[in-house]
């Protein structure tokens, strides 16, 4: 686990191969996703590492209900009761009404690069016991709850990545979490920079791409990826160009 403050309210916390997300003021703690089960600890583990009480925590805001984005909400839950809300199409989602995931098939056919292998034992390992996780609480999210909560987040709809996908975006900081639907690597890529998840991790690429390219309008100086690095520098003309490729 890494924590990375990349604004006066923001902490990036890179987990298992993905980031979740911490935005911390006077009312407490929102949890911007929740990386692999296998992070439970560490998700609890690093709201203690920026100076609050796990019973600070206000809420969880999910991008999208995939297994590397809900692992700690159960255990949140359990422990506090928090509400936790994603885009109104991702509850359902959420809730396994239906799933749009990577397949086993499709896993299979990423042993056949180095990269590829690694990262599905690493994936293996971080949902072992918890392949058939859901999150039954989920609720849609509504824009003054959002606001109320500790970051004043505006949710920004980006389907492509699943048909629920939800960024979130920060105004009095700039800062815009973009979940999938746009991030900055991932392990079986050697690319960084500003870019879209391989597409065999997308359920519509074109939406996804389409979704990414809109995310320029916002004026983010602050990417929070769930995927690499977050980018602080020179932001809005890499989304610009983007945009524009």
């Amino acid at each position: 686990m890494k924590i990375d403050q990349v604004s006066d309210s923001v902490y990036v916390v890179a987990g298992t191969n993905v980031n979740w997300a911490l935005v911390s003021d006077d009312r407490g703690v929102t949890v911007v996703d929740a990386g692999y089960p296998a992070d439970t600890a560490a998700v609890l583990s690093s709201v203690a590492q920026i100076g609050h009480e796990l019973g600070d925590v206000a809420a969880v805001v999910v991008t999208h209900a995939h297994l590397d984005h809900i692992g700690a909400i159960p255990a949140l839950v359990e422990k506090l009761g928090v509400p936790v809300y994603t885009g109104a199409e991702e509850v359902r989602h959420a809730k396994r009404e239906y799933l749009q995931q990577i397949t086993p098939g499709q896993m299979v056919r990423l042993l056949g690069s180095r990269r590829g292998a690694v990262w599905v034992a690493q994936t293996l390992r971080a949902v072992a016991g918890h392949i058939g996780m859901s999150v039954p609480m989920a609720e849609a999210v509504d824009a003054e709850k959002l606001a109320a909560l500790p970051g004043g987040l505006v949710a920004v709809p980006t389907p492509g990545h699943t048909n629920g996908h939800t960024a979130y975006f920060m105004p009095s900081e700039g800062v815009l979490f973009s979940g999938d639907a746009l991030v900055t690597g991932h392990p079986i890529v050697c690319g960084t920079g500003v870019q879209l998840l391989p597409g065999v991790f997308n359920h519509d690429e074109d939406g996804t791409l389409a979704s990414a390219r809109g995310l320029a309008a916002l004026g983010a100086e602050v990417l929070v990826p769930g995927h690499g690095l977050p980018i602080r520098k020179d932001l809005p003309t890499l989304l610009d160009a983007f945009a524009r490729s």
